[in-house]
């Protein structure tokens, strides 16, 4: 059964369980339902626009084989948030390797991305929001990237609120020593 482009009533499982059965209207319509979401996070966790986009472009292409392994167990969103982190995870552990093999063949980086940060503060305080912790950075950027309350963020990421919450304090008495060591 085929639905309508525009149907937003129809719920993320309904469609997932579609989309497993080669349902392609179900599946382009998940994708452009959640693809700013993935796209947004992706980007506020590699700090790059391009790398969010090879990142949501290799989701797209995941989804679309990993689709039959949501069993509806969890809010579609909840199970999407892990295969960004993990597209996140897999484009950071390619970068190392290849940055360990640049620096093995004496190939420097021509990209000197520190100006950036001057210039737009914003972009300063992401970039050391990138600087935390794993589960600090997942944390703040969810509550503050992605606007979600300590109970939502929590449930994405696998931990209860007070987990959530204890990652937003400590992560903000780091930023507050990465920030004001970056002033002098």
């Amino acid at each position: 059964m085929a639905l309508a482009m525009a149907d937003d009533d129809v719920s993320d499982a309904r469609l997932a369980r579609q989309a497993a059965g080669g349902d392609r209207v179900a599946f382009s319509t998940l994708i452009e339902r959640h693809y700013p979401f993935i796209f947004r996070l992706a980007f506020r966790m590699t700090g790059h626009r391009a790398d969010a986009e090879d990142v949501a472009q290799e989701i797209c292409a995941r989804l679309g084989r990993a689709i039959r392994g949501y069993n509806g167990g969890s809010a579609f969103t909840t199970w999407l948030y892990a295969i960004v982190l993990n597209a996140v995870r897999d484009m950071g552990r390619k970068s190392a390797r290849e940055a360990a093999k640049a620096k093995a063949y004496g190939v420097h980086a021509l990209i000197d991305e520190s100006h950036v940060a001057q210039e737009d503060p914003a972009e300063a305080l992401w970039q050391a929001v990138r600087r935390l912790s794993p589960k600090q950075c997942e944390a703040v950027t969810l509550v503050y990237g992605e606007d979600m309350n300590h109970a939502h963020a929590a449930d994405l990421m696998g931990c209860s609120e007070a987990t959530v919450s204890w990652h937003i304090h400590e992560a903000k008495k780091r930023l507050k020593q990465i920030m004001s060591a970056e002033e002098v």
